[in-house]
């Protein structure tokens, strides 16, 4: 008894050890990656802050805006002064940037230069929560610059690691389309343009990672918005 009393405690201890093994070496993994994660968040926010304070600055000098860009990095990265030279386009994304983000600041980055044409492509950074205040984005844009035209612009489609949200990419330009047609705004799809159906991805000409797009990339969502955007003005 005593010793099938003594296999038992031994048996205990070596699991014991074994839990706390395991809970050291799952911290000692977690954590780098959450400092990183941390580390990352924190310099999106500078950057947010950064751009948003350099958006302030350049507002007293503009006027006679004909466009202006919202959107994460994919706008962020996005030539429109070359683009749209014979325009006044003003870009206004920053990489990173959210649904929330973007309403947060309309403000500052669209309200305050009052301008003839406002596109929107935004959602990449939170496609699963993105639907909880696009809506919102829209109604505040026709309701502070009622003068405004207001183009939507599709999500763009993925590639590589990001391959397996296209799925999800497809059903939310669905659901920015019929925000489109409900609010009598201009959709311009922007996935199909730069999608291959034979593999399910991104054309790979059309971007550097998977994720933004290459210069080849920008030839062809420009090719698309500009008509939309000149008949607006002119």
């Amino acid at each position: 008894m005593k010793k099938k009393k003594v296999v038992i405690i031994g048996i205990c201890i070596t699991i014991a050890i074994a839990l706390v093994s395991v809970i050291i070496n799952t911290v000692a993994f977690y954590l780098p990656a959450k400092r990183k994660q941390e580390e990352n968040e924190r310099l999106l926010k500078e950057y947010y802050q950064t751009k948003v304070e350099a958006f302030e600055q350049e507002n007293s000098s503009l006027s006679n805006v004909d466009i202006v860009f919202l959107g994460d990095s994919l706008t962020d990265g996005y030539d429109v002064a070359t683009y749209y030279n014979e325009y006044t386009a003003i870009n206004r994304g920053i990489g990173g940037d959210t649904t929330f983000g973007l309403e947060n600041r309309l403000k500052v980055s669209a309200y305050d230069i009052n301008p003839k044409v406002v596109c929107v492509l935004i959602g990449g950074n939170n496609l699963s929560t993105m639907m909880q205040n696009y809506e919102q984005i829209i109604t505040k844009l026709k309701t502070n610059l009622p003068s405004s035209k207001i183009v939507l612009l599709s999500l763009t489609a993925l590639g590589g690691n990001f391959a397996s949200k296209n799925k999800v990419v497809i059903e939310n330009n669905q659901y920015i389309k019929s925000l489109a047609q409900k609010h009598s705004v201009e959709f311009v799809d922007l996935f199909t343009a730069l999608y291959d159906y034979d593999s399910g991805e991104i054309k790979s000409a059309y971007t550097t990672d998977g994720a933004h797009l290459s210069n080849q990339g920008y030839e062809v969502i420009t090719s698309k918005i500009k008509p939309v955007v000149s008949a607006l003005i002119e």
